[in-house]
This record gives structure tokens, C-alpha cells and sequence, in this order.
């Protein structure tokens, strides 16, 4: 999709280079959302930090392949630029070992970011940027001069970052989170016993954060969304899974968009965000090249 849009969502947190047994897939999942928001039409910009290094140039020079807005990714001298390696089990399900003291962990907000005109419609973020200090003043800082922007939070839980810290500081100002049903039952503690166990957990965990727009991923699955106090539920349809890494974000990236530039009904959005998801699933790594219409429907190029 090429078409022109005013709608600018912020995406804060962690750039890295995903390491997987296929090769080097640049990921993180702000950057993954944003490069979704970006195949969807929207001007999505990646507020994070890289390495004056090989692998921060190689960043940058994808990021200008995707002709993306990098003017707020930021060159540290002495961190080098983030990695994970992922390893993938035989259904394509990732499990990661993520590198430490990294440039990301030092993201730097610049007086030009925040006069930034007009202000984002969004700013999403995740947990694992929110393991340092300084991130989390440097977000805070942002959401006080971005008073309007909608606060979406994937909690995107990443041992052993996970932390009480990380977790209730991302959820004290959300407005739309977005979690699995793993994280949803662990942060619960709710059992997983009967066809409402979802719903029920859902709710719980609103009630408990004051939220009034969850949205729950559940795999093979489908998804749901709980939108102001109204249970909606998306199945998703058969797919070829080569590996999961990036479909979440995938998914979430399309569900912002169909919400915050198509304006779509909440339904829609849902079912809009399960079809990205799936299509993303199907293909190698976190951000294969694709194209929408203006529909949000992607297909390969």
C-alpha cells in the first residue's frame, strides 16, 4: 500500500538482528510492527538505538531498503548493536537468547522527536526495551509530551526480562494492550479449564489494570478482543507454518492500522489483524517483502 497518510505511530523499544537457522533477519518487535505499519500505508517510525558498528550499519541500510523514517535511530559508540538468537522446534515455535547491555538499552529521545509535527496518533512499546532505567524515563518522557497519543503496549514477556518493574511500568498508562494466552494466564493465574477460560482471564486482567481494550493471541487458535466490555473472537484459518517469529507483531501492526487509518469496527480490525498474522506465519522471518491494497490484504512480491 502507497497511498499517502497523516497517521504517524511511534514505535519505541528494541532493534536487533534475529539469528535464526536460515540466516540474519532484522527484528525486535517495535521495528517488526513498524515495518508492518509501514507495508499497511502507515508512517511508521522506529524510536530506538544501534551500534556504530557493522551490524548498526547493515540496520540502517535496511531500514532505507524498507524506506522507513530512521531520523530517530540512534548511533551509540559504545554498545554494540543488538542480537537474538532464536532457535525454532519443529512446529516453527521460537525460543530466544537475547543479548545484553546493548545499544537499545540507551535509546535517546532528541528535542526534534519530541516537537514532532503533528504529534503520533500512537505509541506502542513492549517489556524487554523497559529493562533499564533509562528507557523507561526516556518512554515516560515521551508519553508526557505525547499526552494524546494512544499508549498500545505488546507485553511480549521474555525471560528472564519479565520483570514486576517492566511489567507494571507498561501497564500503569495503557490504553490498548495486546498479550497471548500464555502470558494472559501467567499474569493471571487463572486456570485454563472450560470453552470461557479465555474470556474469563481477559476480563480479569482488565478489571485488575483498569483497561478497556485487551486484545488476546491464541495461536493455531485465533485471537480475541475485549473492547469496552464487548467479547469478540476471530478463528483463524488453515495455514502452513514455516516459523511464528514476527507473526504476533504482524498481527498487531494490522490491527492498529485497520483501527487507527481504515477505522474499521473493532470486529473487522480483529479479523483484518488474524489474516495478517497468518500470512506473515507462512513465510520466512519476521518481515518478508509483501505489499497491501487498500483493504490492509497482503500479497508476496
Amino acid at each position: 500500500m502507497k497511498t499517502a497518510c497523516p497517521v504517524t505511530i511511534a514505535c519505541f523499544g528494541e532493534i536487533l538482528w534475529d539469528c535464526l537457522p536460515r540466516g540474519l533477519f532484522l527484528g525486535g518487535a517495535p521495528i517488526n510492527v513498524a515495518y508492518h505499519l509501514s507495508r499497511l500505508g502507515v508512517h511508521a517510525l522506529p524510536v530506538t538505538a544501534v551500534g556504530r558498528d557493522f551490524l548498526g550499519d547493515e540496520v540502517l541500510r535496511r531500514l532505507a531498503t524498507w524506506k522507513m523514517d530512521a531520523r530517530f535511530v540512534t548511533r551509540l559508540p559504545r554498545r554494540p548493536t543488538g542480537t537474538v538468537t532464536a532457535t525454532l522446534d519443529r512446529a516453527g515455535a521460537a525460543t530466544y537468547q537475547i543479548s545484553r547491555d546493548v545499544a537499545w538499552d540507551r535509546i535517546t529521545v532528541s528535542p526534534a522527536l519530541t516537537r514532532l509535527a503533528p504529534p503520533p496518533a500512537a505509541i506502542l512499546h513492549g517489556t524487554l526495551a523497559l529493562r533499564e532505567t533509562a528507557n523507561r524515563q526516556a518512554l515516560t518522557h515521551l508519553l508526557a509530551v505525547w499526552p494524546q497519543a494512544l499508549r498500545a503496549v505488546d507485553l511480549n514477556l521474555r525471560a528472564p526480562f519479565d520483570t514486576r518493574t517492566a511489567v507494571a511500568f507498561a501497564l500503569r498508562e495503557a490504553q490498548l494492550v495486546k498479550l497471548n494466552d500464555d502470558e494472559l494466564f501467567q499474569l493471571t493465574a487463572r486456570p485454563r479449564r472450560g470453552a470461557r477460560a479465555l474470556e474469563l482471564a481477559a476480563r480479569a486482567f482488565a478489571e485488575r489494570h483498569g483497561l478497556s481494550r485487551v486484545c488476546v493471541t491464541a495461536g493455531a487458535q485465533g485471537a480475541a478482543l475485549l473492547w469496552e466490555g464487548s467479547w469478540l473472537w476471530e478463528a483463524t484459518r488453515p495455514t502452513v507454518v514455516r516459523d511464528t517469529v514476527g507473526a504476533g507483531d504482524a498481527f498487531f501492526g494490522a490491527l492498529l492500522a485497520a483501527l487507527l487509518v481504515r477505522h474499521v469496527t473493532p470486529a473487522g480490525a480483529l479479523a483484518s489483524a488474524c489474516r495478517h498474522g497468518e500470512f506473515v506465519a507462512a513465510r520466512d522471518g519476521a518481515t518478508p517483502p509483501y505489499v497491501c491494497d487498500h483493504h490492509g490484504r497482503a500479497r508476496d512480491i
